[in-house]
């Protein structure tokens, strides 16, 4: 396959972005990382992602967005609990308490800016909605939309290049995706989904429901406890 030029992706060091950045490594002689520290209740993916760029040799590039401002979602506001639940079943229907009000259309518009400025034309991210349709801002329509806005409102309005936004798991689920990085080799020990703030799992967060039935799924342990078994929590 021969590689592309550049790309930007948005990495936060969970599964998805993982799995999307080993992607981006197999297409891209050059990916450029963008982290988001927004305010989250769970900042320690922000030190794993970290992490694991290094062991990439990759550069790493930390956006800081106070989205607490914002409010509205259990993950930017320690007022609103973190909901818990015991089985799929439990998980409401509509926007969770852990949506955090047009997140990723925040992302995409300071990543596009900062690729723009940088004469970056490919966005790379790993939304999937299969496994979470409650979030509205993960399906394809959105990120189309997405793309369509980036392109009315950057230099590409002009006639300079067009921007593309790339969600390349977006109809996949989750033990799917997890398929798709072990075969590119992706490294999970350093990726972290509970949304109450340890690097170990709480269990009991709908983040680490769906995780701990995506690597069910695939038939493999999650490498993530697999670590912390061996080392504990860093």
């Amino acid at each position: 396959m021969k590689k592309k030029a550049s790309c930007v992706v948005l990495f936060s060091g969970g599964i998805d972005s993982t799995t999307t950045l080993y992607w981006a490594l197999a297409r891209y002689d050059r990916v450029l990382p963008l982290t988001f520290d927004y305010g989250q209740r769970h900042r320690v993916e922000v030190r794993l992602a970290g992490r694991l760029l290094r062991r990439l040799g990759l550069p790493r590039t930390l956006l800081r967005l106070d989205l607490g401002q914002v409010g509205g979602s259990a993950l930017t506001d320690p007022r609103i609990p973190l909901p818990r639940v015991r089985g799929r079943a439990e998980i409401p229907a509509g926007p969770p308490a852990t949506y955090v009000p047009f997140r990723n259309g925040i992302f995409l518009a300071v990543a596009a800016a900062w690729a723009e400025a940088r004469g970056v034309r490919d966005l790379v991210c790993g939304f999937h909605v299969l496994d979470s349709p409650e979030y509205p801002d993960t399906r394809r329509e959105f990120v189309r939309a997405m793309e369509k806005a980036v392109n009315l409102g950057t230099a590409a309005a002009f006639g300079g290049p067009p921007a593309r936004i790339l969600a390349p798991f977006v109809g996949l689920r989750k033990a799917e995706i997890i398929r798709r990085g072990l075969r590119l080799g992706a490294d999970y020990s350093c990726s972290v989904s509970c949304y109450a703030g340890g690097e170990a799992p709480c269990g009991t967060c709908s983040s680490c429901l769906l995780r701990r039935e995506a690597w069910r799924e695939a038939g493999r342990e999650d490498p993530l406890v697999a670590r912390l078994r061996k080392e504990g929590p860093r």
